[in-house]
């Protein structure tokens, strides 16, 4: 994409898609589900931290966004699958190049915010914040 691609167009409907994928759960989710179908209960047990309300939010906006489908086999009690379509697997091949370089970044951005958060506690000599300290 070039830079300004998006420059005098209504980004809403690019923010709203997004909105939808780049939340937390929503990438952890298509992430899981690449590896195959997958129980409900298996999801709840793999994603560490996730409540069964918000599972289930996600899956469900998931479901409704075309990235996900949802089959119910009328067993006893009822088994219920999601799995990827084929939209949500062109998906996830941006998620996981995403997700691996989160993976293969995380102590650099961890420095970087540890680096930070020392600047902002030692602030710069003649700031106010300085002078508050010294006063």
């Amino acid at each position: 994409m070039k830079p300004g691609y998006l420059h005098g167009t209504d980004c809403r409907p690019v923010a709203e898609i997004l909105a939808r994928i780049g939340d937390k759960w929503s990438v952890m989710l298509v992430m899981e589900l690449h590896g195959g179908t997958r129980r409900f209960s298996e999801l709840r047990r793999t994603l560490h931290g996730i409540s069964q309300k918000m599972l289930t939010t996600s899956l469900r906006g998931l479901e409704r966004d075309g990235f996900v489908t949802r089959t119910i086999h009328p067993t006893i009690p009822p088994k219920v699958e999601y799995r990827l379509t084929d939209l949500g697997r062109e998906l996830a091949v941006p998620v996981r190049a995403l997700g691996e370089w989160a993976m293969q970044n995380r102590t650099r951005v961890l420095a970087a915010r540890e680096q930070f958060d020392l600047a902002a506690e030692t602030p710069a000599a003649g700031t106010p914040e300085l002078e508050r300290h010294v006063r």
